[in-house]
């Protein structure tokens, strides 16, 4: 095992491999937990695995094209997001078709590989990510996604809690739900393939769905909840990244095990709520009391 002192993580950090990784980690921890926070009040967990193989197959297309794979996961991803929105009115209306999509892609993908002929490692080394690769566009996707996803919660921050509630007191209240549940598949599923360089496909739950269920234990509505997935993603990612190059340990998994230990940790704290996390936007303020 390779312990490296202060100094040599310093001239570590130095690097601009390192420099852009350790951005490309803040700008995820930025955006990513709060598409978590949509993936856990929408109950829609089999959408991010079924977006790891849809990436998996743009990546495959972009190979076996001469496009940038990155590139064309993410069309695919977008694409599969917008098509499979009108199956979102339920919960079961989702998990039949990402299976069925989950399938599909993964045998295309390997069907465009086995047949072209190309090298296959490089789009299997994305399912374990490759963090000090990140390059400019990574940084550009990610940066846009940073600034996007929070306008986006700020802007329709009551609509999008009301369809996290109750998708018909949405639809009673005049929210445009049909139009915004595509928003937000699109975004999630292209946060999904934005994330895979970092962590890798089978691990990107570290930046999306960890620490949005810790802020689940401890924040006492949306807002907060919020709030506090952003917190614990940025602590995870810049910790879990400084732990790996100190120990000289692959990032990916040492990211996911800090993300687990913070969540299970979370959940050994009493939880606070008396209402639902997700009626924050629904539930009337209460009057002010009336002056004798």
């Amino acid at each position: 095992m390779t312990h490296l002192a202060a100094a040599d993580l310093g001239q570590l950090l130095d690097l601009m491999p390192v420099r852009r990784a350790g951005l490309a980690l803040l700008l995820a921890a930025i955006a990513l937990p709060v598409v978590g926070v949509v993936i856990v009040g929408l109950d829609i967990m089999p959408v991010r695995f079924a977006m790891m193989h849809v990436a998996l197959l743009g990546i495959a297309v972009g190979l076996l094209t001469g496009i940038d794979p990155m590139l064309c996961a993410l069309v695919a991803c977008a694409l599969a997001g917008a098509g499979v929105a009108p199956l979102a009115r339920t919960p079961d209306g989702l998990s039949g078709a990402m299976g069925l999509l989950m399938s599909l892609a993964i045998a295309a993908a390997l069907l465009v590989l086995s047949v072209s002929g190309v090298n296959a490692q490089g789009a299997f080394a994305l399912l374990w990510g490759s963090i000090l690769s990140v390059g400019e566009g990574d940084l550009w996707l990610l940066g846009a996604l940073a600034a996007v996803v929070p306008a986006l919660f700020w802007w329709r921050r009551r609509d999008l809690a009301l369809l996290l509630y109750d998708r018909e007191l949405a639809l009673a209240s005049g929210v445009r739900v049909e139009l915004l549940t595509l928003l937000l598949l699109v975004l999630v599923a292209v946060s999904v393939a934005g994330a895979i360089r970092l962590t890798g496909a089978l691990l990107v739950d570290a930046l999306t769905l960890l620490p949005a269920l810790a802020a689940r234990r401890l924040g006492t509505c949306l807002k907060t909840i919020t709030a506090w997935a952003v917190g614990i993603g940025v602590a995870v990612n810049l910790t879990g990244f400084l732990v790996a190059l100190s120990l000289d340990w692959p990032p990916g998994p040492v990211l996911v095990l800090t993300a687990g230990a913070v969540a299970l940790a979370a959940h050994l704290v009493p939880e606070r709520r008396t209402l639902p996390w997700r009626a924050s936007a629904s539930v009337p303020s209460p009057a002010p009391p009336s002056s004798p």
